[in-house]
């Protein structure tokens, strides 16, 4: 059940970070929950863990990573997108 929570969780986590950039995670709903899991661990590595822990993640932290995570996919993903014609 634990791990049921946490993908759960890990979704919520990357689908707020695309709408606190303004750019949809590539790969839907699977897309979510990895950036939720891997912004989760950039966070943690970068600002500790701090804040209410949910399903695993400290929330404030997680949200931050996975912010900075789906920026710079952002922006890889738009330039690749200018390059090819």
């Amino acid at each position: 059940m634990s791990f049921l929570w946490a993908l759960i969780v890990g979704g919520i986590i990357g689908w707020l970070a695309g709408a606190i950039v303004g750019s949809d995670v590539p790969g839907g709903i699977i897309g979510n929950i990895i950036a939720g899991f891997i912004g989760a661990w950039i966070g943690s590595a970068l600002l500790g863990d701090f804040g209410p822990i949910v399903g695993g993640f400290a929330i404030v932290p997680a949200i931050i990573g996975a912010v900075i995570l789906v920026f710079i996919a952002s922006l890889i993903l738009r330039s690749m997108r200018r390059r090819t014609y």
